[in-house]
């Protein structure tokens, strides 16, 4: 009688937690969603946050607040959505470099990539472009990569920080190409901009917002882009494909998450919630003009994406002897 009673017990406790799921569900939103964000204003994470914050406010119908909270190589905001309350109010907006970059990054990182979160939807996806100064000699990405191994050392390349995108993804394209080419990181997109404008350094690979329009203005030199596709902001632009290396690819993204333990009901609604404001027109032509890509996935194609770069990424920031230092 004993275990059947604590049977008993178990069951309606389930079912209590399923009831109180779905009223959550239809319940939910009752008040303003918050977007936290690892990045300050501006660039890529912070554009793909305030992207989707008016739709998902109109679609959802309660304010979407966006909340910039920079800091500790993006795990200030990462650590504050992980112990939020997993109600669906307080959504962290994902980047690539942190979510696969820093758990091989750090030892003693104080979030889990995978146990943390619960994924909601991938948002954005930039590839990146490979810009130089036009007093580097070259037209094409060929001719720069015969003029870096005819130069070695000589080419000073831009990252956005010491274990950014920019600095893993340059590491990758010298180890596919054998060239030498010395790091300058810099703290933000901004800076590094400004230093490769003056030809202070000459190479930087990086997501289009930061350099489309110098590229479009002749003011750098655009060799490549490193997706599958030619950018709509920069259609002369031959893809890595296009121009001869096929072997190096580089794309970051930004997804939507909750803390882990969010009710599937109510991550059920906010992904089709974002499914439908990632698909209104003037949301696709505000992308296109800010230079990314709208690339809806669900939590399922999310987590499988996640998983996929984890392991991807930790082999090419260990064997670059990459490190924040």
């Amino acid at each position: 009688m004993k275990y059947v009673y604590l049977i008993k017990s178990a069951l309606l406790a389930a079912s209590t937690c399923i009831i109180a799921s779905f009223a959550c569900a239809q319940n939910f939103p009752d008040r303003p969603i918050t977007l936290v964000v690892p990045n300050p204003p501006g660039g890529l994470v912070d554009t793909s946050a305030r992207l989707l914050s008016e739709p998902l406010a109109r679609v959802i119908g309660q304010p979407v607040v966006v909340d910039n909270k920079p800091g500790a190589s993006g795990n200030t905001a990462y650590q504050y959505v992980a112990k939020a309350k997993p109600d669906g109010y307080t959504l962290l907006i994902s980047y690539s470099g942190y979510h696969v970059g820093n758990p091989a990054l750090m030892d003693k990182l104080p979030w889990d990539p995978v146990k943390d979160f619960s994924p909601i939807a991938l948002l954005t996806v930039s590839t990146n472009v490979i810009a130089v100064h036009p007093s580097v000699p070259v037209n094409n990405l060929k001719e720069l990569i015969a003029y870096a191994k005819a130069n070695p050392g000589k080419l000073n390349y831009a990252s956005q920080g010491n274990g950014s995108v920019s600095h893993i993804g340059t590491e990758i394209f010298k180890q596919t190409t054998g060239v030498d080419m010395v790091h300058v990181p810099y703290k933000g997109s901004g800076p590094a901009v400004q230093d490769v404008l003056a030809g202070q350094v000459q190479v930087f690979i990086t997501t289009p917002p930061s350099v489309m329009q110098h590229v479009q203005s002749g003011k750098l030199k655009g060799l490549a882009v490193t997706g599958k596709n030619r950018h709509p902001g920069m259609p002369n632009v031959p893809t890595t494909t296009e121009a001869g290396l096929a072997s190096f690819q580089l794309e970051s993204w930004v997804a939507l998450y909750a803390p882990a333990g969010t009710p599937a009901p109510v991550v059920t609604k906010l992904t089709d919630s974002v499914k439908k404001s990632l698909a209104l027109p003037e949301i696709k032509e505000r992308a296109d003009a800010a230079g990314v890509e709208l690339r809806y996935l669900n939590p399922p194609a999310m987590d499988a994406l996640l998983k996929k770069e984890l392991p991807y990424w930790y082999k090419a920031i260990k064997s670059a002897n990459i490190t924040l230092d």
